[in-house]
């Protein structure tokens, strides 16, 4: 008998691109899992509207209803455990998580970074990148851990800095490797 599919649910606040890889790479069998929620801190985030398409249940929960960051991941624990997943793919999702989240999905919690671990972690790491003159980024699937972008790396892609690129061009040529 085959062992049934991982359960995924996803945490996004943008365009949902990276969802949208991880939901095709689902249907075509490359990941043997099935993404069954997605929930995010944006009401209309893009990647909302991708689950909507696929018929994959979501919602938006607003992070302005509670108190702290605590209660808001308590909402969102109850909703993924309630959904029953094996595991957790943070896809864009601009928010630290917290330590009670970490401990309910305990190294089942992963993350997809735009550098090259553990150089340039946290927010706006194209321009860190570039002005720090480097030559070399990439991309990083890593677990999450209780540190920021700290977690055991899974796999990594790299992506060379050319001599002419901008933030732009770097994270267009990023989001590509990240997908894959």
């Amino acid at each position: 008998m085959a062992p049934s599919p991982v359960r995924i649910g996803a945490l996004a606040s943008g365009n949902g691109s990276n969802l949208q890889a991880i939901v095709d790479q689902c249907d075509s069998g490359a990941i043997p899992g099935k993404v069954v929620l997605v929930l995010s801190d944006k009401r209309n985030a893009g990647a909302l509207q991708r689950a909507a398409d696929h018929g994959i249940p979501h919602r938006f929960i607003d992070p302005g209803l509670f108190s702290d960051r605590g209660m808001y991941d308590t909402n969102l624990v109850e909703e993924l455990l309630k959904a029953k997943v094996d595991l957790v793919v943070l896809a864009g999702y601009m928010r630290l998580v917290s330590d009670q989240f970490v401990d309910t999905f305990p190294n089942r919690v992963m993350n997809i970074h735009p550098s090259l671990l553990p150089a340039f972690p946290g927010l706006h790491v194209q321009r860190q990148a570039l002005e720090h003159g480097a030559r070399f980024s990439g991309c990083t699937v890593h677990f999450v851990d209780k540190g920021l972008d700290t977690g055991p790396i899974i796999q990594q892609a790299v992506v060379p800095i050319l001599p002419d690129d901008t933030v732009e061009t770097l994270s267009k040529r990023i989001l590509r490797e990240e997908h894959r």
